[in-house]
């Protein structure tokens, strides 16, 4: 593409405004493979952040985990045997209840997760919320794994979730904090890939063991006791490799800390004018934000949530819409019954549905690493969660009209012509190609979206409440697909995932805004503008004006601030200054 070819979005509602041209208000949009930021040094990219950024990421395999294991677990031989599965003096409808009981016990209690980290997150920081659900991770797995009656297997279950309800806090909150803006998206789509990583994980360990050990309590025992393995790594990482987010410090009014830990993360000096920008960022949206709101508790926040229009927007028409329509469009209960979904299409026999199963779990799991350092951040959050939804739309779609034409193909022993067997393998391929368009739309969106849109007074709670929706959907929605394929007659609950989605599509243009390459103190200008605005045009009429947006590094020595590198426009200030001023009186009180 050559320059005369390049996008340029020029910011007309400005210079009506009288103002003069910003460097900024000129964005040229090229997509690019490597991620080009001209507002950073290039020593914010770092080992120190990456390590941390890994090991707060890959937390999200936690429930990634659980879901692939629990898949494979119910179709395991001796799992069925103790836990009542294999009773064949219960009904259909009974044993699809004890099964939807067992699978769903985890997200029943990462409800209850979800509001115990409401408290532990901004009270104990990021890294010792992140330790604690680590050793309750491994205690909930020891308690699994000495089952030997369906109640403790409940107890071990619940006790699981609520450490993974707090993880789905933890982890989109630290990531979103530490990492630069132009690779916010990628960051906390690691977290997102990570979920993924888990579910393949679960999903060979199952297919390992049906593969090797034919029978015993060891079939599904060996899987679960993985989490153990799994938890002690990360608690082991998070003494070794993370520092504290800035933000965190700040907001408990430790600005020394905050600085400190920013210029280990971004390996620059305290007093270079990067990490001064973005401590001014931030202490300018705290001052901002104790003018308007009184009170800091629990309550309060949740008050403004509700009662701040701006605010009010983000969680119910954002967050919690995007929880919503995302669980019930079908992808969580595709990833947790993908054995009997695979038995739907064709495939027989535990092995084979184990095999195919393991293969969705690779697929999404590339698919949401490739979404992570290929898309989320180029192509935009909006254009992600277009092509995403789309995707998935055609594919549920096709494998609705292969179960309503070819309805017997589950049936054992089942003679299909040449015409349906080709039918079938392309229905196995929509399920995987719906695992992909799932990675890439709905599942970014659902974990970015609530970490980046929030204030800082109220991000942590917002978060919190919008994971317990996330997981009272997730359990809602594996308590129903059972019951919906029996009443449904199968193919019934993919239509109805169809037509969630194509509501999605007009969700997607009309209230999802683009925020991608934006920091996060600059979100505030674009959910003041009308609720019909904020999406097609939010990004286009409040470009980011934040002090680090000022800022533009420079190979050549040609800067005006720290000894030539860089560049600082401040044309559009917000009368910041006095931010700075205050966190350097703060440090230096002699001054």
């Amino acid at each position: 593409m050559n320059k005369e070819e390049k996008d340029i979005i020029s910011i007309e509602s400005d210079k009506a405004a009288g103002g003069a041209a910003h460097p900024h208000d000129a964005v040229q949009k090229k997509y690019r493979w490597k991620i080009n930021d001209d507002h950073s040094p290039p020593q914010v990219y770092n080992w120190t952040l990456y390590l941390s950024v890994f090991v707060f990421g890959i937390l999200g395999c936690a429930r990634g985990y659980d879901d692939g294991c629990i898949a494979g677990n119910v179709t395991q031989t001796s799992f069925k045997e103790t836990f009542g599965l294999a009773n064949k003096n219960l009904s259909s409808g009974a044993l699809a209840n004890l099964k939807s009981n067992i699978t769903s016990m985890v997200q029943l209690g990462a409800i209850g997760g979800t509001i115990i980290a409401v408290y532990t997150v901004d009270k104990f920081g990021r890294i010792r919320a992140l330790q604690g659900v680590c050793v309750l991770w491994i205690v909930a797995a020891i308690i699994q794994i000495t089952s030997h009656d369906v109640g403790q297997l409940y107890a071990g279950r619940f006790l699981e979730g609520l450490a993974i309800g707090q993880t789905t806090t933890i982890g989109p909150n630290y990531l979103s904090e530490v990492a630069p803006k132009a690779i916010r998206g990628l960051c906390g789509c690691i977290f997102a890939g990570a979920v993924y990583f888990g579910i393949m994980l679960g999903y060979f360990a199952n297919y390992g063991t049906a593969i090797h050990i034919e029978s015993g309590r060891n079939q599904w025992v060996y899987p679960t006791m993985v989490k153990i393995i799994l938890a002690g790594l990360i608690f082991v990482g998070s003494f070794v490799f993370c520092i504290e987010s800035p933000r965190w410090f700040m907001r408990v009014g430790n600005p020394e800390r905050a600085a400190e830990n920013l210029s280990k993360l971004r390996h620059l000096p305290v007093d270079h004018p990067y990490i001064l920008g973005e401590i001014s960022d931030i202490n300018e949206q705290i001052e901002t934000e104790k003018r308007e709101v009184e009170g800091t508790s629990i309550w309060a926040m949740v008050k403004e949530i509700v009662t701040v229009p701006s605010v009010r927007f983000r969680f119910f028409g954002l967050a919690v819409t995007s929880q919503l329509l995302g669980q019930w469009s079908g992808a969580n209960a595709i990833t947790i019954y993908s054995p009997q979904l695979f038995a739907l299409a064709g495939v027989q026999g535990q092995i084979p549905t184990l095999k195919m199963t393991a293969i969705l779990g690779v697929v999404k799991f590339i698919s949401a690493y490739l979404s992570a350092f290929f898309l989320i951040d180029f192509l935009g959050r909006r254009r992600s969660l277009y092509c995403g939804i789309t995707l998935q739309m055609i594919c549920i779609l096709y494998f609705a009209l292969y179960l309503t034409i070819v309805p017997q193909a589950e049936d054992t022993g089942a003679v299909l012509t040449p015409s349906q067997k080709a039918a079938g393998k392309a229905a196995m391929a929509a399920i995987f190609l719906s695992g992909t368009g799932w990675t890439f739309g709905f599942n970014a969106i659902q974990y970015l979206i609530g970490s980046e849109i929030f204030p800082l007074k109220v991000r942590s709670v917002a978060q919190s409440l919008t994971m317990l929706i996330h997981f009272v959907n997730i359990y809602a929605n594996s308590k129903a697909l059972p019951s919906m394929l029996l009443a449904m007659d199968n193919y019934g609950a993919f239509y109805f995932f169809v037509g969630v989605m194509l509501i999605g599509l007009f969700w997607a243009y009309f209230f999802v805004p683009e925020i991608s390459g934006r920091s996060l103190e600059s979100m505030e200008e674009i959910f003041s503008l009308p609720w019909y605005l904020i999406g097609r045009k939010g990004a286009e009429l409040c470009p980011d004006y934040s002090e680090v947006s000022k800022m533009q590094y420079t190979e050549d020595g040609s800067g005006n601030a720290h000894g030539g590198d860089i560049i600082y426009d401040d044309h559009h200030s917000k009368a910041s200054a006095e931010y700075v001023e205050d966190l350097m009186e703060e440090n230096h009180p002699n001054k």
